[in-house]
């Protein structure tokens, strides 16, 4: 039953702009699954639902793309968090502004999360330079990033 309302949950999210729980309990609601509000508020974090800016500018309910998958990477992920402050890119190279003195800290947190676009990383004092092999990859691998940090 679990397992199908979070298959039932993923769909909504994907299907609708779902911003608040309550949004998300009446659609489920509608859909015939009777749950409490603690229920869906445990649901989305066992799912680690983040909130995205959606087309319209209101905040919508998606997966996080990037959630660590067990403890080890989670370290990687918190580090990378706290670490970098934004993500750009320009031709085939991406490039990650740090707070001072972590950009060695991110840059290992990065290599250790094994993107596979990712050709090589060099890092300073405040600044990583990600290498790819194309442009295309530069900006799926930006894009990917930065859902980690807003995650």
């Amino acid at each position: 039953m679990k397992k199908d309302r979070h298959a039932l949950i993923l769909r909504l999210i994907e299907q609708n702009n779902i911003s608040t729980q309550d949004e998300l309990l009446e659609k489920l609601l509608e859909c015939g699954v009777n749950v409490t509000q603690a229920t869906v508020s445990r649901d989305i974090k066992e799912l680690k639902l983040i909130k995205r800016p959606s087309a319209n500018g209101l905040y919508k309910y998606c997966v996080a793309e990037s959630a660590p998958a067990d403890k080890a990477n989670s370290k990687y992920y918190n580090i990378f968090m706290q670490s970098v402050l934004f993500v750009d890119y320009a031709g085939n190279f991406c490039v990650l502004k740090c707070q001072p003195g972590t950009a060695n800290a991110a840059c290992a947190a990065l290599d250790s999360l094994r993107f596979e676009s990712i050709v090589a990383t060099l890092a300073g004092d405040d600044t990583v330079f990600v290498l790819c092999r194309t442009e295309a990859e530069a900006a799926a691998t930006k894009e990917k990033m930065e859902s980690v940090l807003k995650a």
